[in-house]
C-alpha cells in the first residue's frame, strides 16, 4: 500500500443529482420508496438554532433547531411514525413510549442533514436516525453498499426526501485521536481491516473517505477484539474525477492508518487481504447479480458527473489498468460497469466454475 500523501482535494460542493424515473421504479420495486405526510422541506421551517458542543465542550457541525409549537405537533408525531417504520416496517404498536427528544441540523456538507433523536419514554434509552435531500448519487451509493459489502443498509425514500438509519461507529477521526495508540488496539488487525475497506472503496468507485466520512466499530472476539470499518458518507459515488479520490489511504487525513499499515503488514500480505476482499465481493455480486445489473443500467445513462471529470477518470483507470475499454465509457455508470469487470472478472469466473461443479 502507497501511502503517499494526498494530490487533489474532492469537489468542495457536489451538485445534487435528481432521482429519475427508472431509479424510482426501482427504488418502489425494492421497497426503498414510502408514502410520507411530510418531507425535508418541512424540517427546514425552523424558528432558531442552537450550536451544539461535544462531550468536551468542543463546536461541532450540528445545531439543535426549534420550532413554533402547531410545526413541532406536526412534526413530532410523524417523525415517530418514520422511525416506526424504518425498525418495525410500520407497525405504530410500540409507538406510545416514543418521543422525538431533538432535531439537529448540519451545516456542513452536500445533504445538509437533520439528525433525529428518537427516546424511550421508559427508560430514557435513545436513537438516532437522518433526513436527508433525495440525491441520485447518494441512492446509487447507499444500494453498491448494501449489496457489495459486508454491511446492509437500512434507508428509504419519499420523493426528493431520504431517510438512513443512524450507522453506529466511532467516527474515523476520533478513533484515531482516542483510540489508535491504545494499549487495547490491535493494530494489526486494523491495518487489515483498513486494507479491505480502501478496497472495497475503490471497486465500488466510493469517493472522499476521509476519517471523518467513515466510523470504526470495535467486536470483541474470542481473545481480543475485530474491527470493521465502515462508510457513513456516499454523496461522493462515482463523482470524481481523480482515481487517488478512490482510495481512502491517499488522503492526508488517514495517514494515521496507513501508517500502522506499513508497519505491520508486509506486500504479500496486503496483496492477500485485498484477494479476500475481493473475493468476498465477488460471492455478493454473484447472490444480488440481477440487481445489480438493473441498478447499473439505470445508471449507465444517468447524469451524475460532469463530463470533464469522467473523461479524466476513465483516463486515469485506463493507465492504472492498461485497459482500453475504460475510454468508451461515456458517463459514470458504464465506468463502473467497467471498473467491476476489471476488479472481479477473474474471481467471477472462478466462483461461478466452481458454483457449477458443485450443481453436477
Amino acid at each position: 500500500m502507497n501511502h503517499q500523501g494526498q494530490s487533489n482535494l474532492p469537489s468542495k460542493k457536489k451538485p445534487m443529482y435528481p432521482i429519475k424515473e427508472d431509479l424510482r421504479a426501482y427504488l418502489i420495486k425494492y421497497g426503498r420508496e414510502v408514502i410520507l405526510p411530510f418531507g425535508y422541506k418541512d424540517l427546514q421551517r425552523f424558528t432558531y438554532t442552537i450550536p451544539l458542543k461535544d462531550k468536551h465542550g468542543n463546536d461541532t457541525a450540528w445545531e439543535k433547531v426549534s420550532y413554533d409549537m402547531h410545526e413541532w405537533e406536526f412534526l413530532r408525531d410523524n417523525l415517530v411514525r418514520v422511525y416506526a417504520i424504518l425498525k418495525t416496517e410500520g407497525d405504530m404498536s410500540y409507538a406510545d413510549h416514543l418521543d422525538v427528544a431533538r432535531i439537529d441540523y448540519c451545516y456542513f456538507g452536500n445533504s445538509k442533514p437533520f439528525r433525529i433523536r428518537i427516546v424511550n419514554k421508559f427508560n430514557d434509552n435513545y436513537d438516532h436516525y437522518y433526513i436527508k435531500q433525495a440525491d441520485a448519487s447518494r441512492v446509487y451509493g447507499l444500494e453498491l453498499e448494501h449489496m457489495l459489502s459486508p454491511n446492509r443498509m437500512t434507508y428509504f425514500t419519499c420523493k426528493d426526501t431520504l431517510i438512513e438509519e443512524h450507522i453506529p461507529g466511532i467516527p474515523g477521526d476520533i478513533f484515531i485521536h482516542d483510540y489508535l495508540n491504545d494499549k487495547h488496539t490491535n493494530q494489526i488487525r486494523l491495518a487489515k481491516e483498513f486494507v479491505k475497506f480502501n478496497e472495497r472503496c475503490f471497486v465500488q468507485l466510493l469517493g472522499d473517505m476521509r476519517a471523518y466520512n467513515f466510523v470504526v466499530n470495535i467486536i470483541p472476539d474470542i481473545e481480543d477484539y475485530q474491527y470493521r470499518i465502515r462508510a457513513i458518507d456516499f454523496d461522493q459515488q462515482a463523482y470524481e474525477g481523480r482515481k487517488n479520490l478512490y482510495l481512502p489511504q491517499f488522503f492526508k487525513e488517514n495517514q494515521p492508518f496507513v501508517k500502522i499499515v506499513m508497519k505491520h503488514l508486509n506486500p504479500k500480505s496486503i496483496e492477500q487481504y485485498q484477494a479476500e476482499e475481493k473475493t468476498m465481493m465477488t460471492f455478493r455480486l454473484v447472490s444480488s447479480r440481477y440487481r445489480i445489473k438493473e441498478l447499473l443500467d439505470i445508471m449507465d445513462d444517468d447524469d451524475i458527473s460532469k463530463p470533464e471529470k469522467i473523461n479524466q477518470l476513465k483516463e486515469e483507470l485506463a493507465k492504472h489498468f492498461r485497459n482500453n475499454n475504460y475510454l468508451k465509457s461515456r458517463t459514470m455508470g458504464q465506468l463502473l460497469k467497467t471498473h467491476l469487470k476489471q476488479g472481479l472478472r477473474k474471481l467471477l469466473k472462478q466462483v461461478t466454475k466452481t458454483r457449477n461443479k458443485i450443481a453436477d
